[in-house]
């Protein structure tokens, strides 16, 4: 009685690519960059600020706060008044001392400026900058 070739037994599997591992490894890769990426908010509305020749760059972890040119002042694309500057910011630098920026329209009456830089104090900012174009 033949015994069975066991390399023929061998042969007979699938000649397909198991491709599994290399879509489990693509999705470790795809959380990895999503986790470690550093989201930047904007305040959600065009602001023409003025010019300034001695510039710096934004800090990634700041407070942005928006006043446009019709004195509106505005987080996150909503209108949160200068009332609203107070808590936002002590709610923010509760956690963490995160700077805040103020992006103010260049037609902004200094009053009005003035007032937001306040409320973010009183808020409890350490720092405080106006941002600019350079």
């Amino acid at each position: 009685m033949p015994r069975p070739s066991v390399s023929s037994s061998l042969n007979q599997g699938s000649d397909e690519i198991n491709i599994s591992p290399l879509i489990d490894m693509v999705f470790i890769l795809l959380i990895f960059f999503i986790v470690t990426t550093v989201f930047v908010e904007e305040t959600g509305v065009e602001v023409d600020k003025p010019q300034a020749s001695a510039a710096m760059a934004l800090e990634k972890q700041s407070i942005l706060i928006a006043i446009t040119n019709d004195n509106k002042v505005v987080y996150g694309g909503q209108e949160v008044g200068v009332n609203g500057v107070r808590s936002i910011v002590r709610r923010l630098t509760r956690d963490d001392d995160s700077p805040v920026i103020i992006q103010a329209d260049k037609a902004v009456a200094v009053e009005m400026l003035v007032r937001v830089i306040d409320e973010a104090k009183l808020g409890g900012a350490r720092k405080v900058s106006i941002s600019t174009d350079n």
